[in-house]
């Protein structure tokens, strides 16, 4: 159990709660969402008010259906679309709360974690009295698929590099950083998820992307984005780390260790999170991170990003 022992490596929930409501990305439903202060311990717990307070933790068994999104089951019982929210909670150092909504989706809102983030900064976190802990990657866990790759390695903080390959306009782009800097506000939450116009059809024959619109999404054409301008330059993969941040809580604790992904997506994070906790040597739990040097390399990497647009 190694690592610095402070305020900062103490549990956190919400001050008060906070209420959303919006449009489901895939399903088109109207949903209703409210953020409930929880118990120190108590984990992120997903809650259908509208099935009789049903509840489903969100936790790596609990997941299903992930192609187009990380959605949660439990006994029949569907949560679509968490991923955002999943991320927001993880990335600002919220351990437990209690998410109440009345239909089947969370509300997609902007298409990023910002609107959480701003919530989250207005009502305040409240400190618990009980240690946080992390999970201590202690060997190599991956997982591979083709071209495809995602990884988890043992290391200092919380670090992450992200590279993806898509058609034209968006190419080729690399991400890597370090979320234990606390950044997560301004470098990575308000990266808004993306698609484009030529996949439209086929993804509404599928019964997805029915709430999808200019305001929730970059929607981009062969020939360019649509409805600009962007916030980064590279926003396309740093909503692919929001994504991950997001799909990774699901292991139920921050990590401690390095994540190494090529072209993945919500299939292979949420696949490396079920393989990782089936290997009981791969981690320990921990009360902090460890101790590291000043910072250099891939810490000091997320510093030198910018928004590219107010």
């Amino acid at each position: 159990m190694n690592g610095t022992f402070g305020p900062a490596h103490l549990e956190r929930t919400l001050q008060s709660e906070i209420s959303f409501g919006g449009v489901g990305l895939h399903s088109g439903a109207m949903v209703q969402m409210r953020l409930v202060p929880a118990a120190a311990g108590s984990g992120i717990v997903f809650r259908r008010t509208d099935l009789d307070n049903f509840e489903i933790p969100a936790t790596g068994r609990n997941v299903a259906k992930v192609s187009y999104a990380t959605s949660l089951m439990r006994q029949s019982v569907l949560i679509q679309t968490t991923e955002h929210l999943l991320s927001a909670l993880i990335g600002v150092g919220v351990d437990n709360v209690i998410v109440e909504v009345d239909n089947l989706e969370v509300p997609i809102l902007d298409g990023s974690a910002l609107p959480y983030v701003q919530a989250f900064e207005s009502t305040g976190l409240r400190v618990q009295r009980r240690r946080r802990e992390y999970l201590k990657i202690l060997k190599d866990v991956e997982v591979r698929e083709g071209s495809k790759f995602i990884g988890v390695y043992p290391g200092t903080g919380y670090t992450i590099d992200y590279s993806i390959d898509f058609p034209e306009p968006i190419g080729c782009a690399n991400f890597r950083g370090d979320l234990a800097t606390g950044d997560y506000a301004r470098h990575i939450a308000p990266a808004r998820t993306f698609g484009f116009v030529e996949d439209e059809a086929m993804l509404r024959n599928m019964g997805l992307i029915r709430g999808a619109s200019d305001a929730c999404a970059i929607i981009l054409s062969r020939k360019g984005v649509q409805n600009g301008p962007l916030r980064f330059d590279d926003e396309f993969v740093r909503h692919k780390v929001l994504d991950l941040i997001g799909d990774l809580a699901l292991a139920g604790r921050r990590i401690q260790g390095r994540v190494v992904a090529e072209r993945a997506g919500h299939a292979m994070h949420t696949a490396l999170v079920q393989k990782l906790m089936r290997d009981r040597g791969a981690w320990e739990l921990a009360y902090g991170y460890d101790l590291r040097p000043e910072p250099h390399g891939l810490e000091s990497s997320l510093m030198q990003f910018s928004p590219a647009h107010a």
